[in-house]
């Protein structure tokens, strides 16, 4: 417990140094933008070969990966038909937020603190699920309504998927080790290197991006997403905790992840569709702020 706690205090002094800077003037918001795609393109892919390298893979580390992504498919079409009386815009839109999760950003550091490579891989496959609804389901949604007539483009999705460096990468780490080929023991410590990067980083990042300044108009649309989301994140999450047969971390990792942030895909994706970007931007610092007190809150209680 005492490590728990205190992981959590590292993690809130790291988010604090990356609001200060961008509070001072030292880092500007947009200057997220190229520390982002350091963490995406370089050190969460060399966090995941470390990570997946030799790992065991076995059917309830699977079960993971189907677990997130047809509990995406659920909460997606389940969305759909809670804000069916929105405007074909903010139906979409709101479609789009609700089913992906922001995982290597904000679970990544806090799990590798607390549960080490043992959690990581745990994640790190609940992540594969995620990605395929990230960059299939939240982009196909986002895409059909953002404009009526819109045709929807296998080629377009499938390209989002491929340009994913760490879904690449877990595709192919995950393919090597059912074959049993180890990578060379060297890239395996360059990789070990470059991972240690990504706790501190990606922790900087969640302060730069950082707001509290939150407009007053999407109070009520921002509070029924935010109710819906975690509603049904929670309540699955727990029955999931109380009923599945397998190992505590299994477990956690369920009722964790079912209440993470949303991923921050739909920023890219509100730009591209012409989404409301400051509705977007305002609710994704919001669950930010809940899932971090929430995982406290659950781990301080199950820990």
């Amino acid at each position: 417990m005492d490590n728990f706690n205190q992981q959590f205090l590292y993690a809130i002094v790291i988010i604090g140094l990356g609001y200060a800077l961008k509070r001072f003037k030292v880092l500007k918001e947009q200057d997220g933008e190229g520390l982002s795609r350091i963490i995406f393109n370089i050190t969460l892919p060399a966090l995941i070969i470390v990570t997946f390298n030799d790992i065991n893979i076995d059917y309830s580390l699977i079960l993971l990966i189907v677990i997130a992504f047809f509990y995406g498919l659920f909460i997606a079409f389940l969305g759909l038909w809670v804000f069916k009386k929105e405007s074909r815009k903010t139906k979409g839109m709101m479609g789009m937020m609700i089913p992906g999760f922001n995982i290597g950003l904000f679970a990544y550091p806090l799990v590798e603190g607390i549960w080490g490579k043992d959690g990581l891989k745990y994640f790190g496959m609940f992540d594969v699920g995620n990605a395929l609804i990230v960059f299939g389901v939240s982009y196909l949604i986002g895409s059909f309504y953002a404009q009526d007539n819109v045709k929807l483009g296998f080629k377009e999705i499938t390209g989002k998927m491929v340009k994913s460096i760490p879904l690449m990468t877990y595709l192919l780490i995950f393919l090597l080790n059912l074959t049993g080929y180890q990578l060379p023991s060297f890239f395996i410590e360059v990789s070990e290197i470059v991972s240690l990067a990504n706790m501190p980083l990606a922790l900087l990042l969640l302060g730069i991006y950082l707001n509290f300044s939150f407009e007053k108009s999407y109070k009520i649309l921002a509070i029924k997403f935010i109710a819906f989301r975690y509603g049904v994140g929670l309540a699955l999450g727990i029955i999931l905790y109380i009923i599945l047969p397998f190992e505590d971390m299994f477990k956690y990792t369920v009722l964790i992840g079912l209440i993470l942030p949303t991923s921050v895909s739909i920023l890219p994706y509100s730009v591209e569709f012409d989404y409301d970007r400051k509705f977007v931007g305002t609710v994704s610092n919001l669950t930010i702020i809940l899932s971090f007190f929430l995982l406290w809150g659950i781990g301080n209680l199950l820990l």
